[in-house]
């Protein structure tokens, strides 16, 4: 069964950078698309990115185009993402889960999505 674990949040000043991590175990990622998610208290959870398994082609929400960058190394069965230029409205838990399917859909909706992982927070404060 495919899992998820993420990893790389933590507090960061307006601007800065951090890299998310999304690792897979149970299974590869060799035909299943990934999206990143985020979900900030109080709001609904929100599609950032996917990479589609099928030709490494990529979708982002228009708040982060520019600033955020998917990317996936199927040797470690893993998916990252780099966040630059870091903004407070960042601010949110970030996870990952699976698509079966071999393209990215848009608009990215978590109904679309399983496999979810527990998430990793990440804070943008001065």
């Amino acid at each position: 069964q495919l899992q998820f674990v993420e990893s790389g949040g933590g507090l960061v000043q307006p601007g800065g950078s951090l890299r998310l991590s999304c690792v897979a175990s149970g299974s590869t990622l060799d035909y299943y698309s990934v999206g990143w998610f985020r979900q900030a208290p109080g709001k609904e959870r929100e599609g950032v990115s996917c990479i589609s398994s099928s030709d490494d082609s990529t979708y982002y929400t228009d708040s982060v185009k520019g600033r955020f960058t998917i990317s996936k190394d199927d040797a470690k069965n893993t998916v990252y993402m780099q966040m630059n230029n870091l903004k407070p409205e960042d601010t949110a838990v970030y996870l990952c889960a699976v698509l079966y399917g071999s393209l990215c859909l848009d608009p990215q909706l978590p109904s679309d999505y399983s496999a979810w992982g527990q998430g990793t927070q990440v804070t943008v404060s001065s």
